[in-house]
């Protein structure tokens, strides 16, 4: 079999990827770098992807100074598991609801939806409303105000529309009901934009942080890893003070806040990078597929 040869598009287009694929993994390899490198060392600068000084003093010093990080590492996953998981529930039940065209209130209550993604009652009523409902302090606060998403449901509802009406027709004359035709034949179809919308949801629930801070900072049961994380980086921030103060911690064999903030970042970014294999099949054919409707 003949080799085919290279053409200078060929090079060119290897040399263009090849630095995309440079660009994009240095900030991430950067910041692992840093976080596994002496925090004295990290101080006079010069680190690139590799550590000068290898060391897992900055891992040891967040998980010594909060004895809380286990419990708040399983509360996060278990709030983005069940807030994953009922959100998806939800938003994809009303997005069948819109997609049905016999559906009467379907023009007012899509009005209704898209109204909420540009009005917002604001944080005060939203507290109110959390308090008044006895959510403070109880995990129910992490998954009903995250329900539904008015762009979530959007998006399932256009993938849906792109679905064969022939489809329904048929399955309602083998005598099949609306959540037969739900369950058994809308659901299988829309695994990829279900899949895409469950990593939204997914990384959403475990970056969030200023919920457990209004509503579940005077339960400790509750805490999660990003609002114990966050805190440590706070009282990092503190501790250092203006820059002068701050090298002479460091010069006194002190952590260094800046090597404290990438081991925060490795912590909190790893566990949920670690999903996106699972769903990268489906991501781009649901994103892509539920945004344009043909």
């Amino acid at each position: 079999m003949k080799k085919r040869k290279w053409t200078t598009f060929d090079i060119v287009l290897t040399a263009f990827m090849l630095f995309m694929i440079v660009i994009t993994l240095y900030p991430f390899l950067n910041i692992l770098a840093i976080s596994l490198n002496n925090a004295v060392d990290t101080a006079r600068g010069g680190i690139h992807i590799w550590p000068r000084d290898f060391t897992f003093a900055n891992y040891q010093e967040i998980f010594g100074s909060n004895d809380r990080l286990l419990q708040a590492f399983f509360m996060s996953i278990l709030r983005t598991i069940v807030g994953t998981i009922t959100g998806i529930i939800a938003s994809t039940m009303l997005a069948y609801v819109l997609s049905r065209r016999d559906f009467v209130f379907n023009g007012l209550v899509g009005f209704l939806l898209v109204l909420t993604m540009f009005i917002s009652g604001g944080l005060i009523p939203e507290y109110m409303l959390i308090r008044q409902l006895g959510l403070i302090n109880d995990f129910g606060v992490y998954i009903w105000p995250l329900l539904i998403s008015a762009f979530n449901v959007i998006i399932i509802r256009s993938f849906m529309d792109n679905l064969p009406i022939a489809l329904e027709e048929s399955a309602k004359m083998d005598g099949a009901n609306d959540f037969v035709i739900f369950t058994k034949i809308i659901i299988p179809l829309c695994l990829p934009v279900i899949a895409t919308i469950a990593l939204f949801l997914a990384v959403m629930q475990w970056n969030s942080w200023f919920d457990t801070y209004l509503y579940a900072r005077s339960s400790e049961a509750l805490t999660t890893l990003q609002f114990e994380l966050m805190k440590i980086l706070d009282n990092a921030n503190i501790s250092s003070g203006d820059i002068t103060s701050q090298n002479a911690e460091v010069i006194a064999g002190q952590t260094n806040p800046q090597s404290i903030k990438m081991a925060i970042t490795i912590i909190a970014t790893v566990p949920i990078l670690m999903v996106y294999p699972f769903l990268q099949k489906y991501f781009v054919t649901g994103l892509t597929l539920g945004a344009v409707k043909s």
